[in-house]
């Protein structure tokens, strides 16, 4: 990179965080509690997805009860995750406390 450029990323980046709005943990969390868009207190530019090329997933439909749905993402939104998560992390700690480790051996 040259010095140009890095003076430039430098720049981009302090503009950047002047636009990006601040707030308090406390005021965050009242915002996720009620299901608020909080997208403009997030700094998306370095954001990873953990394990997104990981090729040993499958995707799988399971129908549940409406009320099982309902529990789900009342569970789900009281510790700021999807449904998708949720479910997940549940089996996945049911499947190792059952098995007595993560991952089933191949």
């Amino acid at each position: 990179m040259t010095q140009t450029e890095s003076l430039v990323s430098e720049d981009v980046e302090k503009m950047r965080r002047k636009i990006m709005k601040t707030i308090t943990a406390k005021e965050f969390d009242e915002k996720i509690d009620n299901g608020e868009d909080i997208s403009e207190y997030l700094d998306f530019s370095k954001a990873t997805r953990p394990n997104a090329l990981k090729t040993d997933t499958k995707k799988v439909n399971v129908d549940f009860p409406q009320w099982v749905i309902e529990s789900l993402d009342r569970e789900a939104k009281k510790i700021g995750v999807t449904r998708q998560s949720i479910i997940k992390v549940w089996i996945a700690e049911r499947l190792k406390e059952e098995t007595g480790n993560s991952q089933k051996a191949s």
